[in-house]
């Protein structure tokens, strides 16, 4: 398994943190099963990032641009700065406990992997997957590139609106359909319009429009065929096409048609045979037009066109109109969409292969409903652009030919026959002399200027790590390999594209299965954004921030004032109190948890921090067994069998099940399933239970036994002999064995710390070492063996049936104990049991009802006896009904003054949630998960209210 390369410019973000927090588990997990593992680490060079990075830091610090400095130069300015920031990244994956191979750690641009890169790129051309065509891409005229379709940002407008653009002063309206008319060429029939009215968003490209456009169908513009309009600025006269393609409902049924910059009218000018005549500049300056638009910068060309066409009586109107905005993520320019020549891959044949190898199941997606995106994607998939006009990435290994020979015409740069491909200039060289029938002396080459996407290089990543295209051993033994995890945002830019490439140049698919997790979203459901001041760097969560240090961190940002005021009130909202420190493995283990919720994980801090306290549970219990076991403590032989009691015989069979289901979960890629095995085990049984029920055992021990009064609590008093026994049935009690406890106790501190390994090294580490342990014993818990079903077979019907039996009285006790405010007193307890089998259980238990329902005296009240007066009474089931002894113990005017209270309290609660789940918009406004919260809530303060009201009418009873 490989690591989805982060960017050498990055921060660690909660998307790294949970991609590391599910890999990491499941390296460790395989790793603790005896299988070989390799989780190789690397880093990605992240072209457009970090030329921004590096451009920002060299005009701030010298007042240079690239440009002044020249390519060479500032490639030494990127090396030089990477090897300052570039180990970074690693450093915050190792806070996070990722055991990676760190030896194998790569960077895309290291010669390895740059010489795989030339390898694929030459293969591919060779045959024929890659060519060189003018199509339109986004351009972002702020760094002068193509962008790849993940850095493109679709902002949604409603209707009218002002957009902050980098390089203007003023902001520059959007959202409104502009309509101007365009003069019939040769004057109109009688009858008709002398004009024919389009409408557009983009009013600047007007002064590149090649054609205009109707619907053939159209009523209206059916006396337009064969005719023309003549160009308002450019005097140019322009064809009126009839093309289906056009919606006679949108605007007025007419369009114009741009071929230079928009993707739909380059294709229809592709069928009418149209040109190509750009008027966008790569740095967002109007070319190619008349004065005065010559040079202007393209909106303000939009503002001064508009002007124009007023003063000559072509302006027909604005309406508003909802429109989606491309946005550059990296430099927040409004895009471009220009026709320039660029390097595609051709993708359907790769795409199909693809396709096919999820159809046959020989590549498995999980979870499985992600396979209907990717057939969307793969059969409805467009060539790939890889060219990047960047300096720092993988220059592209081709070569555009001119031949010193009068006889060869020189070629156009779109011309494909004219450029050539190699792994040298020397082959290149040789290549186009073959190509063209001329000496090798004649040929002259110019390297293309562009790099290829980073993408591109990304997409080698499974195979280029382990030396490809030399047959290595590590590319041998390790590839395929068997999974790739990320994010299901890139499962097209990414892992789509590792699998064509893989199959294309290997033969092979890259990996046999893939997971997909969520994404990391805010608690209340929002995208994670610098501008709404909710993103989370995970190493906040994991030792703790100021709300004041969560602002001194925006204002280091690039946020405008508006935007930077929004944050911060967005910080203060969510983070009143900043972040408490939650540490590493609480992170870890809640990032695991949280992956049940489907695309999106909705990340609550509070949640984690819930988590660190399971830690400190965890803790806590350890060091309550260790105290249990004492100093010198060794587990008894295998050979020995301990007498086991109910409690033990329980416990072992519910670790037996934890195992079993943190197991299974695991291999199904639920580890929602596995968080709750193992968490449940830990603090709802061991913890909870089995350590409340071994309390009085090992208190009776003698002191001189090792851990005789380790285990009793601060604050507990000496319990008296014979405290709370029922003298008449004290010989069917059952009584623990103080070494079986000790042995139950190991046993499931060693499985259950061996079970939380994967999830929470640092503390399973740090506990492990406490350990007392036979050797030969494993040196850390990462290398000891993971809990399998079939050694951990002690699974126990009729203890498990017996001990729920108990534990269902245990709450019916403690329920009235909350009800009637007891807190250290010990009242008798009487139990009813219609059936004798159940009765007698109840008895032999009356040891654990002591420990765990915090009573004296338990007896079972048979032969029609009732119990005496002053008793509460609670259902525990079916099979029991528990009288809890209160006369003497509580005061009943007291008690009932304060159970009013509580009532009125109770009631006044009820109605504000009432009152707020009823209001208007609950259901529609309301997130599902808040929805859940209240009902749940609602039924607590309706059962607590009950249970008041019951309490209420005993202490009546009893005055």
């Amino acid at each position: 398994m490989c690591l989805p390369p982060p960017n050498v410019t990055g921060t660690l973000h909660l998307g790294h943190a949970l991609t590391v927090a599910i890999q990491d588990t499941l390296t460790r997990w395989h790793r603790m099963r005896g299988l070989t593992t390799l989780w190789a680490p690397g880093c990605d060079h992240a072209g457009i990032a970090t030329q921004v990075v590096v451009e920002r830091r060299l005009l701030r610090s010298r007042g240079l641009t690239r440009h002044q400095l020249g390519r060479e130069a500032f490639l030494g300015e990127v090396w030089r700065w990477k090897d300052e920031k570039g180990d970074r990244i690693y450093q915050q994956l190792r806070r996070l406990g990722a055991s990676m191979d760190w030896e194998r750690a790569c960077f895309t641009m290291d010669p390895k992997m740059s010489r795989a890169v030339t390898e694929a790129f030459v293969r591919l051309h060779e045959q024929g997957l890659i060519y060189r065509s003018r199509r339109i891409v986004h351009w972002s005229c702020a760094l002068r590139s193509a962008i790849s379709d993940i850095e493109v940002e679709k902002k949604e407008l409603g209707g009218r609106t002002l957009l902050r653009v980098p390089g203007y002063e003023e902001p520059v309206e959007f959202g409104v359909l502009v309509a101007f008319a365009y003069p019939l060429e040769g004057g109109a029939g009688e009858g008709e319009p002398p004009e024919v009215v389009v409408a557009t968003t983009r009013l600047e490209t007007m002064l590149g429009d090649e054609a205009v456009a109707v619907h053939p169908e159209d009523p209206r513009y059916q006396h337009l065929r064969g005719r023309s309009v003549r160009h308002p600025i450019t005097g140019r006269v322009l064809p009126i096409l009839h093309d289906a393609f056009v919606d006679p409902q949108f605007g007025t049924g007419a369009v114009k048609i741009t071929p230079a910059h928009d993707a739909v009218d380059f294709e229809v000018g592709q069928r009418h045979g149209l040109g190509v005549a750009a008027v966008i500049g790569e740095d967002g300056a109007m070319v190619n037009v008349p004065a005065p638009f010559l040079g202007m910068p393209r909106f303000q060309a939009r503002r001064a066109l508009l002007e124009t066409l007023k003063e000559r009586g072509l302006f027909r109107g604005v309406t508003e109109n909802p429109m989606v905005v491309p946005i550059c993520s990296r430099s927040k320019d409004v895009l471009e969409p220009r026709a320039v020549p660029q390097w595609f891959v051709r993708c359907q044949g790769l795409a199909g292969a693809a396709a096919a190898a999820v159809r046959r199941g020989d590549l498995r997606l999980h979870p499985p409903g992600h396979a209907r995106t990717w057939f969307t994607w793969m059969d409805n998939i467009r060539d790939w652009c890889i060219s990047r006009q960047l300096w720092w990435g993988h220059r592209i290994p081709a070569y555009f030919v001119t031949i010193d020979d009068p006889q060869v015409p020189p070629g156009q740069d779109e011309d494909e026959r004219f450029w050539v491909s190699g792994r040298s200039p020397d082959e290149a060289r040789a290549k186009a002399a073959a190509a063209f029938g001329v000496s090798p002396e004649l040929v002259r080459l110019r390297q293309d200027e562009d790099v290829l996407d980073t993408w591109f290089s990304s997409g080698l990543f499974p195979f280029s790590i382990f030396g490809w295209p030399e047959q290595t051993p590590d590319l041998e033994r390790f590839y395929p390999g068997s999974l790739l995890e990320t994010g299901h945002d890139i499962l097209f830019f990414w892992v789509a594209r590792m699998v064509m490439l893989g199959l294309a140049l290997t033969g092979k698919l890259p990996f046999r299965e893939v997971y997909l997790h969520a994404i990391v979203r805010d608690a209340h459901g929002r995208k994670m954004s610098k501008s709404l001041g909710n993103v989370i760097d995970p190493l906040d969560v994991i030792t703790g921030v100021t709300l004041q240090e969560l602002h001194q961190q925006l204002e280091s940002s690039n946020l405008d004032p508006a935007e930077l005021e929004r944050a911060r009130e967005g910080q203060k909202r969510d983070f009143p109190e900043g972040i408490p420190e939650c540490g590493t493995d609480a992170l870890r283990f809640a990032l695991c948890a949280y992956t049940a919720q489907g695309r999106d994980i909705n990340l609550d801090v509070g949640r984690v921090l819930g988590y660190r306290h399971f830690c400190n549970k965890v803790w806590n219990g350890a060091r309550f067994v260790l105290r249990a076991l004492g100093p010198g403590y060794r587990p008894p032989p295998d050979t020995e069998c301990p007498r086991w009691s109910l409690a033990e015989r329980w416990v072992r069979s519910r670790l037996s099940r934890a195992v079993r289901g943190c197991g299974a979960a695991l291999g199904a890629f639920d580890f929602p399933g596995a968080t709750t095995a193992v968490h449940g085990f830990w603090v709802y049984e061991l913890c909870d239970v089995y350590l409340e029920c071994v309390k009085p055992v090992l208190a009776r021990a003698s002191p001189a036994q090792p851990g005789g009064e380790g285990p009793r609590e601060e604050g507990e008093g000496p319990r008296e002999e014979g405290e709370g026994h029922d003298e008449e049935e004290e010989e069917e009690e059952e009584r623990g064995d103080p070494e079986a406890v000790r042995a139950a106790l190991l046993t499931c501190l060693e499985a259950g710390l061996r079970l939380l390994a994967p999830f929470m090294p640092f503390l399973a580490e740090e506990l492990w070492q406490r350990l007392p342990r036979a050797a030969p014993a494993p040196p850390s818990v990462s290398l000891a063996p993971f809990p399998e079903p079939e050694q951990f077979c002690w699974q126990d019907e009729e203890a498990e049936a017996t001990m729920e039996f108990v534990l269902s009285i245990v709450r019916a006790l403690r329920s009235l104990r909350a009800a009637h405010g007891l807190t250290r007193q010990r009242p008798q307890c009487f139990l009813q049991t219609p059936d004798p089998s159940w009765g007698s259980r109840a008895r032999r238990c009356r040891g654990l009802l002591r420990a765990l329902g915090g009573v004296g005296s338990v007896q079972l009240l048979g032969g029609g006896r009732e119990p005496p007066p002053g008793c509460a009474v609670a259902v525990a089931s079916e099979r029991c009904t528990v009288h809890l002894l209160l006369q003497g113990i509580v005061d009943p005017p007291s008690e009932l003054a304060r159970l009013g209270g509580r009532r009125l309290e109770l009631g006044r609660a009820l109605e504000r949630l009432r009152e707020r789940r009823g209001g208007p918009g609950y259901a529609q406004k309301v997130p599902p998960h808040v929805q859940e919260s209240d009902e749940a809530k609602l039924s607590q303060l309706e059962s607590e209210l009950r249970n008041v009201l019951e309490a209420e009418e005993l202490m009546r009873k009893m005055l």
